[in-house]
């Protein structure tokens, strides 16, 4: 073999080697970026977030015998999020200011007269929320952050909300005006739609770090595989409870007049709904029970009345069951009318008062998981 020959072998394998450095080089990088996104050294923060832990309470109850309900499946509301507001001008914050203010009235349970760290609380909740803390590189403007902060407000169907720990010590919403030092965000972990998945959580985060790098922040990002046991855990709790009891009036003769129905249920304290049902207000914006006439709009006639309360979204305190039953009676002279169940029997004053005992045992249940019926936290899962 001749020298030139062991010049190209050696020269080859020189090649190869740098190949396969390069190669390593290169798939280290890559692994390193993929961690760097989905995965933090950082203390748990859902166990650790804001200024002081928040102990969280893993929600684990199970109903061993269901309530004799009639069960109408929750629809999926398709949710989109809002258009990015305008550019960092003196308009665009007015507009940002709007925007978070409308994000913070519309959340259930929270009253515009609520002291801003109550309303935080309420936001970003670390029994519901998937809590990322957002370390900020100096003092920063509420009226700077919000236009950036409000690009993030949905992933899939969750909800996303936003607080700030301002200079007076406080963490409240994040408001036009104000100056803060640390940031929080939180994203609803489970609705009745479903629990936080990991295309949406992947999403999340990508959108968070863009967010993040507009403001000067550094998300500190949950472990993937943490926060997906966290939100299937909280779902299966939602599932377990998300209970709707029904009961329904059947004429005694022919059918009842929609016209006639109309003037009745609202005389009998029913407001009437875009959607064709009929809502007894709780005022407060929500409703202690509903009814519909189980026909289309442009019906003439309807033979059925169904009742129906929303158990999980209504506080104990209200009676909804007995509120809803009271009412039911009461239409039955007016309708010549006899309440039955979904088969058409009729139910008794024995049968009823059974259901009102289960009512109680599933009211302390959510008490005791630390999601009180009617509550925010009960609101924003069910809702």
């Amino acid at each position: 073999m001749t020298d030139f020959q062991i010049s190209l072998i050696a020269a080859g394998g020189v090649f190869i080697v740098g190949v396969i450095t390069y190669n390593k080089w290169q798939e280290y990088k890559a692994r390193k970026s993929v961690e760097r996104a989905f995965s933090s050294d950082h203390d748990d923060v859902l166990m650790h977030g804001g200024a002081a832990p928040a102990e969280r309470h893993e929600p684990v109850l199970d109903l061993a015998d269901p309530l004799p309900v009639s069960v109408e499946p929750s629809e999926p509301v398709e949710s989109s999020a809002p258009p990015v507001p305008p550019a960092v001008t003196v308009a665009g914050a007015a507009a940002a200011r709007v925007t978070q203010d409308e994000a913070v009235d519309s959340l259930p349970g929270v009253k515009p007269d609520m002291p801003p760290a109550e309303q935080a609380e309420r936001l970003v909740d670390p029994l519901i929320d998937c809590l990322i803390p957002l370390a900020l590189e100096g003092a920063a403007r509420g009226d700077k952050i919000l236009p950036s902060l409000l690009k993030l407000r949905n992933v899939g169907k969750k909800p996303i909300h936003f607080i700030g720990l301002h200079v007076n010590g406080d963490w409240e919403p994040i408001i036009h005006g104000g100056v803060y030092t640390q940031l929080q965000a939180g994203v609803q972990l489970a609705t009745r739609a479903g629990a936080l998945n990991e295309l949406e959580y992947s999403e999340l985060v990508t959108r968070l770090r863009a967010v993040a790098d507009e403001i000067g922040a550094e998300p500190q990002v949950p472990d993937m595989i943490e926060v997906m046991s966290e939100a299937r855990t909280l779902h299966r709790f939602v599932a377990g409870h998300d209970a709707q009891l029904g009961v329904n009036l059947k004429p005694n003769g022919a059918p009842w007049a929609i016209s006639t129905l109309i003037g009745l249920l609202e005389s009998q304290g029913f407001d009437v709904r875009p959607d064709g049902r009929f809502a007894v207000p709780d005022g407060e914006g929500g409703a202690v029970f509903t009814l519909s006439t189980n026909v289309t709009l442009g019906a003439d006639t309807t033979n059925r009345l169904t009742l129906l309360l929303d158990v999980p979204c209504v506080a104990p305190a209200r009676d909804g069951f007995g509120a809803m039953i009271a009412c039911a009676k009461a239409l039955v002279p007016r309708l010549d009318a006899t309440i039955v169940d979904d088969g058409d029997q009729p139910l008794p004053d024995q049968a009823l008062e059974e259901i009102k005992g289960q009512v109680q045992e599933f009211y302390q249940e959510m008490e005791m998981a630390d999601i009180p019926a009617g509550s925010t936290r009960a609101l924003r899962l069910f809702s």
